[in-house]
């Protein structure tokens, strides 16, 4: 082989090399999307941003893209294939979508309850009382033309507990011109709520995030097994990335995560807006989830 040749043939053959080395170091190095439909109430808090963030540093080559819908809607997106990852609280339509083989390997990551929130001057004097009764004393202050109750209206897990509220006490307010349904997720129903001085039913946590801004509102009604609010973390089985689903999955529940949950919103709101997990006995957990997934509509 002549010198000319040879040299031609090692310049092909480093070329070669040299793509090889950067089609391989870029494959090593892309990032890898992981879709997570989840309830508005993680995502406008905050919390997801955070629990991103971490997870990032175990796994750097991972791009969370949240998808921020009600438990509903994110449950349907499961079902579409259109999401690895299910994070929702609404224990009924999950109880049907782990029968429908849409979902599995659910894990409780965290807690924290729904509140009935009002006007400050409560027309319809629920103050204090257990959450039920609430309700029916909302009922008939509507029916007087007192107040208001605004509803999400959206099948999402905080407007799937406010149904169970009122058919545990036998009442129906959907159509009645003092029951307004927004169609529209956590945040945007508590400003509506607040600037008609009317009643719904909130998670603590984005009544919290938002109490500055809610000036006509406070929390009324803050206690009741009833209103304890299970938030889960699924699989979804279509899922063409299962195993690093089941690692977000897994994340979520371990010692960082937990920590990360418990210190949330603490300094900034004087308590957290979530509770971790870890905090409570799992059994206890597990068996408050599937009382909540028989009362569910």
């Amino acid at each position: 082989m002549s010198y000319y040749k040879y040299l031609a043939s090692a310049v092909v053959l480093s070329l070669v090399a040299t793509g090889a080395l950067l089609y391989w170091g870029s494959f090593a190095n892309r990032k890898l999307a992981l879709r997570v439909s989840t309830t508005t109430s993680l995502y406008a808090t905050g919390l997801l941003d955070a629990l991103a963030e971490d997870f990032g540093k175990r796994c750097p080559n991972v791009v969370l893209q949240f998808i921020a819908v009600g438990s509903g809607e994110a449950l349907r997106k499961a079902s579409m294939g259109d999401a690895d990852v299910v994070l929702v609280h609404a224990p009924g339509l999950e109880k049907k979508y782990i029968e429908e083989g849409v979902i599995s390997e659910g894990k409780i990551f965290a807690y924290n309850y729904f509140v009935i929130v009002g006007p400050k001057d409560d027309p319809a004097k629920i103050t204090g009382l257990d959450p039920l009764s609430a309700m029916s004393k909302i009922y008939e202050a509507g029916e007087k033309g007192l107040t208001k109750f605004i509803s999400r209206g959206d099948n999402s897990g905080t407007h799937q507990r406010e149904l169970m509220l009122w058919a545990k006490v036998g009442l129906k307010p959907k159509g009645r011109p003092w029951y307004v349904e927004t169609g529209s997720g956590m945040s945007q129903t508590l400003l509506i709520a607040n600037e008609m001085e009317a009643y719904t039913l909130s998670d603590i946590g984005t009544y919290l995030k938002l109490k500055d801004k809610l000036k006509e509102l406070k929390a009324l009604v803050i206690h009741g097994d009833i209103l304890m609010n299970i938030y889960s973390s699924y699989v979804v089985t279509s899922s063409d990335k299962k195993d690093l689903a089941r690692e977000f999955v897994e994340y979520l529940t371990s010692e960082e995560a937990q920590s990360l949950i418990e210190n949330f919103g603490l300094k900034e709101h004087g308590q957290p807006l979530f509770y971790p997990a870890s905090s409570r006995p799992l059994d206890e957990l597990y068996d408050a989830w599937k009382r909540l997934s028989k009362s569910d509509p």
